[in-house]
């Protein structure tokens, strides 16, 4: 019996094409994708619930966030909105709720924030990691306009280090190991296109439907 709910993480590699991939995926699928700029919060920022109020508001059409954050409170014990209100630990309590609630309610596609870890008990999970060789990385975010043919390499492993540490101190586990995935496929070799049409594949084979 097919699943109601579809939700697709994905993991990806600094370059490898994620966001693109994962947006591109959500509107074929004619479902929602949330990436960084909702789930990611700033430590600069003044608040976690009014700036969610803002990104949710920005989202056209998506009142099912706006629902989600209004009701989070700290009275129901969700992650406090005191004086560790920023700090990196309450930000990932925080974005995790959110995440919990988002895919209880609808499929969609969320993209990194360890999503995969957070959902792993959810039926209808489907959890995909993306990954290129170096040098189509580069290529990549150099055509972006990202950096510099110079720095790109530099910045790579930068991001992918930071993605790395993220991962392991969230979850106690690699980023990169395959055991933390259903899916992994080489943008280098399939291309976005080509990514999109296997995870779509995928979820086709495992009998999950939207």
């Amino acid at each position: 019996m097919a699943e109601k709910r579809v939700i697709i993480s994905i993991g990806r590699q600094y370059g490898s094409g994620g966001a693109e991939t994962g947006s591109r995926l959500a509107k074929e699928l004619g479902i929602n994708c949330y990436d960084k700029n909702i789930l990611r919060m700033n430590s600069d920022e003044s608040g976690i619930k009014e700036s969610y109020f803002h990104l949710a508001d920005e989202k056209a059409g998506n009142r099912l966030l706006y629902r989600i954050i209004s009701s989070m409170t700290p009275e129901k014990k969700s992650p406090s909105f005191g004086s560790d209100l920023v700090s990196a630990d309450n930000l990932f309590r925080f974005q995790s709720d959110v995440i919990r609630k988002l895919a209880a309610e609808e499929s969609c596609v969320i993209i990194g924030r360890c999503a995969d870890y957070v959902l792993q008990d959810m039926d209808g999970l489907v959890r995909v990691f993306l990954y290129a060789d170096i040098e189509a990385r580069i290529k990549r975010i150099v055509d972006k306009g990202l950096y510099s043919l110079e720095d790109a390499p530099k910045q790579i492993k930068r991001m992918d280090r930071e993605r790395r540490d993220y991962y392991r101190y969230y979850t106690g586990h690699d980023w990169s190991s395959i055991e933390n995935y259903d899916l992994l496929l080489n943008t280098a070799k399939l291309g976005v296109d080509g990514a999109v049409q296997a995870i779509k594949h995928y979820i086709s084979l495992r009998g999950l439907e939207i």
